[in-house]
């Protein structure tokens, strides 16, 4: 066998490529990327040497912040029609761009208050723009005003250090989001504090202008630390968290995948007033949103692109509860894991795993016009 007949395994070829091994079994499942062939005893998926090409242009398109079916059209399209594609994601990532940069240097005319400092029970050392970003995610899932009035606690956010992580975390019973940063730099004893949202969203505001921050708890009261001795204090507030680790935990085996374009998802979404019912068909290729499921009456029904696995499936959503967890996702695509029609739906960015929010479906009555 010479090398141009050399089979690598995932995890070699990944390397060779700069593509980890999660990436290339999403890819595989995708069908943008598919494995030479699959081992019929291990399971075990071998490469070719000829794919590395194709392997290195999706990583670099997806680099770029390509949605997954953009980056098909570029490498299996034609010269004319993926021209047109990058043009396009040009021309998106330079208002992307001017959008952030407007609003980075709103914050950065904020400024830091003072407090005395404290040993901490716990510390842990992370970017201050991940910090920023993790309370970005997980504010969507935050109670509302009426619901804190009854709930307190669902008014606040977990800030929890240990395990060499620091996890937000924010609840309103009818989504959890979860949010975990891998520490640079961790000691003390594992240590949780509540938060008000709106304090937390301050301290993540003075975080994005810090590179590097220190995040110190000790009993209800913090500090976060940053470059040249700057810190942001900080008093947590009582109250028993709900146990996300067990609604995690309670996530039932699932049956259905739906990968789709979040933006897209996200507008067929926000123009509905009501329920809307989302409807894939076993072997489809597009996801459908629907109000009430039915054809007649509403709203039109809207065709998503989706790389859909599973049985046919149809499941309700409020949109007031989907669109600000899809909002808080990372990269142009969303992964739908469902279990069933009416248990929490993992909603996840399909190349991030470190966030994950879940989202209560609801009832809705369906229109047999889509049987």
């Amino acid at each position: 066998m010479d090398e141009s007949d050399e089979l690598l395994g995932i995890g070699a070829f990944g390397r060779r490529v700069g593509l980890a091994p999660s990436a290339l079994r999403f890819y595989d499942d995708c069908g943008v990327l598919r494995p030479v062939t699959v081992d019929p005893v291990s399971g075990y998926r071998l490469y070719g040497a000829e794919q590395e090409g194709r392997a290195v242009l999706l990583r670099r398109l997806r680099e770029a912040g390509l949605p997954l079916l953009d980056a098909r059209a570029v490498l299996d399209g034609g010269e004319a029609e993926a021209r047109t594609v990058l043009y396009t994601h040009v021309e998106r990532t330079r208002q992307t761009a001017d959008a952030a940069r407007a609003l980075i240097e709103e914050v950065l005319r904020g400024s830091p208050m003072e407090a005395p400092r404290r040993q901490p029970q716990g510390r842990a050392g992370i970017g201050g723009a991940e910090l920023a970003s993790a309370v970005r995610q997980v504010g969507p899932a935050v109670a509302d005003a009426e619901t804190r009035a009854k709930y307190p606690v669902l008014g606040r956010v977990l800030l929890e250090l240990g395990e060499g992580e620091v996890r937000v975390v924010a609840t309103d019973r009818y989504r959890l989001a979860v949010r975990t940063l891998r520490a640079r730099t961790a000691d003390g004893a594992p240590c949780r504090v509540l938060i008000d949202a709106r304090e937390l969203a301050d301290m993540a505001a003075w975080a994005l202008r810090q590179q590097h921050i220190e995040v110190e708890v000790n009993g209800d009261q913090g500090r976060l630390t940053g470059e040249g001795g700057a810190y942001r204090a900080f008093v947590g507030r009582a109250g028993e968290f709900p146990d996300y680790r067990l609604v995690l935990g309670g996530v039932g085996g699932i049956r259905h995948r739906i990968i789709a374009d979040r933006t897209a998802l996200r507008d067929a979404f926000a123009e509905r007033e009501k329920a809307a019912v989302i409807t894939v068909r076993a072997g489809a290729h597009e996801a459908v949103v629907s109000e009430g499921g039915g054809r007649s009456g509403g709203r039109p029904a809207v065709e998503v692109s989706a790389v859909c696995s599973g049985p046919s499936l149809r499941i309700a959503f409020d949109p007031a509860v989907l669109v600000p967890a899809l909002d808080s996702g990372v990269g142009p695509d969303v992964l739908l894991e469902v279990t069933s029609e009416t248990e929490p739906v993992v909603v996840r960015s399909a190349d991030q795993g470190s966030f994950t929010t879940l989202v209560m479906p609801v009832q809705a009555h369906v229109s047999r016009e889509t049987d």
